[in-house]
């Protein structure tokens, strides 16, 4: 049975714990839309804690604070980056609860999610809102963001469909991303992409993920995380990048992003994750291990 609690939690004192004797979700209302805490009862938060940013609330600075954020893109400054530091309306619904941040006083957008768990499983429904209460047209994407704990190694499908002379698949580079990057494992049917807590330098690429699905082996357990990809649809960052994954010293982000839209006033774009934690699932070094150890929960 699922039930939902108000808990205090890493410095905040307003938080609500998703739980159902199997995983628990902490989500703060002190600041956000954020979800703070995925993870087996009793044991490793799968996500990110920045630790001298935890009860932090106020302030006009945009902090990254790890966890499950919502963001709408292309990302800019300042577009992007307005401070998530104050408190949020939430709202208890049957499994779970539904958030709502005030309207972005620069950019007219309201951010809403709706997070729902499974009363047996590990299984978790993010419904994604992204809101224009401006007077114009906007054009953007919804852009949801995990931001997980260090250790791990992220595994990203590359689309297998044979185009024969065409193309079948995209890939988006940023400026500071090389190639030869030692975290990296470009393999033919899956991109393999470690955390390193002793690497500070910034690595991020974006796909044209079909296939509609990331995972992440850490802590001895399996975070995959599910949404749709709609072929022929126009995404972000070249056109293409449905799924983007950034990493540095401290986290690595795994990245879904809904198709571009125009929206209009009062128009409401919403975008669906699927999660699911597995216990006792080995971390692949290479394109077998993902097919034999992996792809049996996907």
């Amino acid at each position: 049975m699922t039930t939902v609690s108000k808990v205090k939690f890493a410095g905040w004192p307003n938080c609500y714990r998703i739980e159902n004797g199997l995983v628990d979700l902490v989500v703060t209302s002190d600041i956000g839309p954020r979800i703070v805490r995925y993870g087996f009862i009793g044991g490793a938060n799968e996500m990110c804690e920045v630790k001298e940013q935890q009860g932090n609330t106020g302030g006009d600075e945009w902090l990254i604070y790890g966890g499950h954020r919502l963001w709408h893109s292309p990302e800019g400054k300042p577009r992007s980056y307005f401070p998530d530091n104050f408190p949020v309306d939430v709202t208890v619904i049957e499994n779970g609860i539904r958030i709502s941040q005030p309207v972005e006083t620069t950019t007219g957008i309201k951010k809403d999610m709706e997070i729902t768990l499974h009363p047996e499983t590990s299984a978790v429904t993010l419904n994604h809102f992204l809101t224009n209460k401006g007077m114009w047209d906007v054009e953007l994407a919804a852009w949801a963001l995990t931001v997980m704990a260090t250790g791990g190694t992220e595994i990203v499908p590359q689309y297998q469909l044979d185009t024969e002379l065409l193309p079948n698949r995209m890939l988006s580079l940023w400026p500071y991303t090389k190639m030869n990057d030692h975290r990296v494992t470009w393999g033919r049917k899956y991109i393999l992409l470690k955390q390193d807590p002793d690497c500070t330098e910034a690595f991020k690429f974006g796909i044209s993920n079909n296939d509609g699905w990331a995972a992440y082996a850490n802590h001895g357990n399996l975070f995959v995380k599910k949404f749709n990809h709609i072929t022929g649809a126009l995404y972000p960052d070249y056109s293409g990048s449905s799924y983007e994954t950034y990493t540095i010293d401290f986290m690595l982000e795994m990245e879904t992003l809904s198709p571009l839209v125009i929206l209009e006033p009062d128009g409401t774009l919403e975008h669906t994750e699927n999660w699911q934690l597995f216990k006792d699932v080995p971390v692949p070094q290479n394109d077998s291990d993902v097919d034999k150890h992996i792809l049996r929960y996907i």
